[in-house]
């Protein structure tokens, strides 16, 4: 499995969403529901009854999508799919790219044609652009708030339902990290696959899942991206260190104090065993900083995605 982490922006997109004709893709199912739930579907002719009782069929008109704040890009690279969907009589020429800082008042995309298109493409452009670029923003200052230190900072599962690949590739255009993208990719073993487990007895288990699943994923033509152990104490990450890391790629220290972060780098340190530490549990950009600066490699945050709030954006026509 390829880490994501690596990828350009641009092939990442490709990787996580598909190609919007594809109907099986993340892109293609998304653009349908939005298609769907906008205009109709087919059922309702996909109609849009305010725009063809006051527009003439042949009037046009020139839009330009505008930022009402500052904020950080997501979301560009959907309009020619959105725009080959909702509106393919419409020219849309994009000014910015994902990623990119926009100013209070830049133009980061113009649509040219009949204008009751424009118009029918409009909410869901805005929707899916603003929602993106929140969660761009958001991740931006989740960067920002650690940086100079040795911590990047990471998204989560904690996604809204059907956008979780956009959601993931926003992350990015933000400067973070994208986590494992589902249960499939890499392996993240949890207090709830712990049930019963002794303490005395956890360094063994969790050796052998690794070593299970590595060999699961091998079968199916895979490799998992990392494999990862949730703990909530040091006596269970002692418990891994004592036992030259169980094959792990990282451990999660979950909802510690920044004093048991600090602990735990030490910890890890002295042993000599190669794994990298993340902190996760309650995160919040006030925080963050004070956890980068225990020594943990990572930050997992899941208000980057489910506290975002999408940005102003607006569709002027001329």
């Amino acid at each position: 499995m390829t880490d994501l982490n690596q990828l350009p922006l641009g092939t990442l997109f490709d990787r996580l969403c598909g190609e919007p004709n594809d109907a099986g893709s993340a892109l293609g199912r998304l653009l349908a529901a939005m298609y769907a739930e906008d205009l109709g579907g087919e059922g309702a002719a996909g109609w849009d009854v305010a725009s063809e009782a006051t527009i003439g069929e042949r009037q046009s008109g020139v839009a330009r999508m505008v930022a009402r704040e500052p904020m950080v890009l997501a979301g560009l690279a959907c309009v020619p799919a959105l725009v080959g969907l909702f509106a393919p009589s419409v020219v849309a020429r994009v000014h910015a790219t994902d990623g990119e800082r926009a100013a209070a008042g830049a133009a980061v995309c113009e649509l040219c044609g009949p204008l009751r298109k424009i118009l029918a493409l409009e909410r869901s452009l805005l929707n899916l652009v603003a929602r993106l670029s929140g969660v761009a923003s958001m991740a931006a200052k989740f960067v920002a708030a650690v940086e100079g230190t040795n911590a990047s900072i990471y998204d989560t599962r904690k996604t809204t339902p059907g956008l979780r690949a956009l959601e993931k590739y926003a992350v990015r255009c933000g400067g973070a990290k994208c986590h494992r993208v589902g249960l499939y990719d890499a392996m993240l073993i949890k207090d709830n696959h712990l049930v019963g487990v002794s303490p005395m007895l956890l360094p063994r288990f969790v050796a052998d899942a690794v070593a299970r699943a590595r060999d699961l994923a091998s079968k199916r033509g895979q490799a998992l991206t990392f494999a990862e152990l949730e703990v909530d104490t040091l006596e269970q990450f002692q418990s891994v260190l004592d036992a030259g890391g169980c094959g792990l790629d990282v451990v999660l220290l979950d909802n510690m104090s920044t004093a048991q972060l600090a602990q735990a780098v030490a910890l890890r340190d002295r042993s000599g065993v190669r794994i990298e530490l993340e902190a996760s549990g309650g995160v919040r950009l006030q925080t963050a900083r004070a956890i980068a600066q225990t020594g943990v490699e990572r930050i997992s945050a899941g208000a980057i995605t489910h506290q975002a709030v999408s940005v102003d954006l607006g569709l002027d026509i001329d």
